[in-house]
């Protein structure tokens, strides 16, 4: 035998109160959206319907609770629909036309209404429906489940409906004027249908404007200010700019806002949607495409589905073409300002830097547009990749800030310009230039390499510092380095130490082995065999530097020996390269012997005997 599943409408208001829907001032929103169906659907049967919304609060001149009494002149209901829809969770109105017509509806659940008795405990709706008998017929449902149907001894002049909500006293404070207004023209500012509020016996037009991205202006600058003062207004925020949106998918029009400041990489804006004119949500995060974290927007949707709260929208296809739509928007609005106004977009860009490398990653054509006026970190400052290219060639740069550091100071000093590669997608667009641009030419750079392009000693100069260069291959040998000697810039700099690209993440390596156990040990072990003989790095002396002109006269092979060791530790720090178990013991033997030398130098100018 069959049975049939009991609903227990009061466990069911709980769950709309506390899990569905986010504040019980949605009943307006829900009494609103109600009202619009129903215009939209009696514009069916007479297509030069007008239709309006009428809201009364009346209240109670001997403190009884107020009344909220909310009326339309829509298509109406009939008694049997009263019965079918009312009466029925789940069952819509326009569930029957719901597949042919979706987009003309804005609710689709057949749970709206219930959202009354989260504030009432008693709901009253009169209605006359236009395709009815013309008669008027009572519904009166309660917050128990139980409700009454029959025909009306008022009846209604004209095919309509009227819901009447008293207060419930802990809901008191949703049916005050102030509240009534803000709630109302929340929810149904931007509906095409006139919504009259009359309280405290004055009546106002809640919505007499349409948005400002459907009005006509007499210019641009005049369209911007108009939109960016609706920005202003809906967000309490001073935008930079404003960017129309619009995406046939899911008929989805309204504006883009600029902000003006640049919010973490991962943060998702929140955005205020409508759904055919109703609001649906002030933190909808799934209408535009990640990379698009500078703007927050405010739209209109004909086309979307609501998902059964109706404060956010469904995931389909549908949305994920108008996601990439209005993502195209946003790249159109770049794009002008790459082509019209560069200065525009040098100042996003200098506020908004990482998305729109984002967005460069991830759009050739737009990579293609604003690559060149990206800046970057340079050994001669910052600039613009357009300015770099003028002047060099081929594009050099480094994947760690330690690299950029170890070359800087000595690169700009020959005027060479490499670029730091260690922020946040800089060598992924560099890497990306030549795939996009085939005529660019980028090459990752080694800090061993700047010495290629130094001066070479004379002759004469060769001689006269061949015993330093002796002494100090002689010292370094045990460390793997070897030892050169040119003549370049900045002649306050007396060393240059150059590995090979992976030296200090092989730097990195030597130092576990030798603090690990001999396990772990002979694993790493195997890591650094594969060391090849023209990898060994080098330490360049620099003959323009007084001290290694100095140290070139010195007669004590010893203190040679020390000064030569200490310069390779300073060089090592200098460029920010890990020291190995060795380094460390050298680096204390070294300040050892420099104080020993220091004491000695003054003893001896002392006189003193021991």
């Amino acid at each position: 035998m069959g049975h049939r599943f009991q609903v227990n409408l009061r466990g069911i208001i709980d769950l709309l109160s506390h899990h569905l829907y986010s504040s019980p001032g949605v009943f307006v929103r829900e009494l609103l959206q109600n009202a619009t169906d129903a215009i939209r659907a009696r514009r069916h049967l007479e297509p030069d319907h007008q239709g309006e919304i009428r809201v009364e609060l009346i209240e109670k001149q001997d403190g009884g609770l107020p009344t909220l009494f909310f009326s339309d002149d829509g298509v109406g209901l009939t008694e049997e629909e009263l019965h079918r829809f009312l009466a029925t969770i789940g069952e819509s109105s326009k569930r029957e036309a719901l597949e042919a017509r979706r987009n003309d509806f804005i609710g689709q659940f057949g749970i709206g209404l219930l959202s009354c008795f989260m504030v009432c405990d008693e709901l009253l709706v009169v209605t006359r429906s236009a395709r009815g008998d013309g008669r008027t017929v009572e519904w009166r449902g309660r917050h128990d489940g139980t409700y009454t149907a029959r025909t009306s001894e008022h009846p209604l002049e004209r095919p309509g409906t009227q819901v009447f909500l008293v207060a419930r006293p802990a809901a008191a404070e949703y049916f005050t004027p102030e509240r009534v207004r803000q709630l109302a023209s929340h929810y149904g500012g931007l509906l095409p249908f006139p919504i009259h509020l009359t309280a405290a016996g004055h009546t106002e037009h809640l919505n007499p404007t349409p948005p400002p991205w459907r009005q006509e202006y007499a210019s641009a600058s005049e369209r911007r200010a108009a939109l960016l003062a609706y920005g202003r207004e809906v967000f309490d925020t001073e935008f930079v700019d404003c960017i129309p949106l619009h995406s046939e998918a899911g008929g989805v029009e309204g504006v883009a806002f600029v902000l003006p400041f640049s919010p973490h990489f991962h943060t998702k804006q929140k955005h205020r949607v409508y759904l055919k004119g109703m609001l649906l949500s002030e933190s909808a995060e799934n209408l535009l495409p990640d990379w698009a974290f500078f703007v927050r927007c405010v739209v209109d949707a004909q086309g979307l589905r609501p998902t059964a709260s109706r404060e956010a929208f469904y995931e389909d296809a549908t949305l994920a073409r108008a996601r990439e739509s209005l993502g195209q928007s946003l790249r159109q609005y770049l794009v002008e300002l790459a082509t019209e106004e560069p200065r525009a977009l040098q100042r996003l860009i200098a506020l908004h830097g990482l998305s729109v490398k984002a967005l460069a990653l991830d759009d050739d054509d737009f990579f293609r547009l604003v690559i060149h006026w990206l800046p970057f970190e340079t050994t001669l400052g910052m600039m613009t990749l357009e300015s770099y290219r003028q002047s060099f060639p081929t594009v050099y740069y480094v994947t760690t800030l330690d690299a950029f550091r170890q070359v800087a100071r000595v690169a700009a000093a020959q005027g060479l310009g490499i670029i730091n590669g260690a922020y946040t997608h800089d060598t992924a667009l560099l890497e990306k230039l030549p795939r996009v641009l085939p005529d660019a030419q980028v090459e990752l750079f080694s800090p061993s390499r700047l010495a290629q392009r130094f001066e070479e000693p004379t002759a004469e100069e060769l001689e006269a510092v061949e015993r330093l260069l002796h002494v100090a291959r002689a010292a370094l040998e045990p460390f793997g380095c070897e030892v050169s000697l040119k003549k370049f810039l900045p002649a306050e700099v007396p060393t240059l130490y150059g590995d090979v690209d992976d030296g200090a993440f092989r730097r990195d390596l030597e130092r576990a082995r030798q603090e690990s156990d001999a396990l772990y040990a002979a694993v790493l072990e195997g890591a650094l065999t594969e060391e090849r003989e023209e990898e060994r790095p080098q330490l360049c002396f620099n003959l323009l530097n007084p001290v290694v002109c100095r140290l070139a006269r010195v007669r004590s092979s010893e203190q040679l020996k020390l000064s030569v060791e200490m310069l390779y530790v300073q060089a090592l720090l200098l460029g920010h390269r890990p020291l190995r178990a060795q380094e460390l013991a050298l680096l204390n033997r070294g300040l050892l012997g420099l104080i020993a030398a220091g004491l000695d130098e003054d003893d001896a100018g002392t006189g003193e005997v021991h």
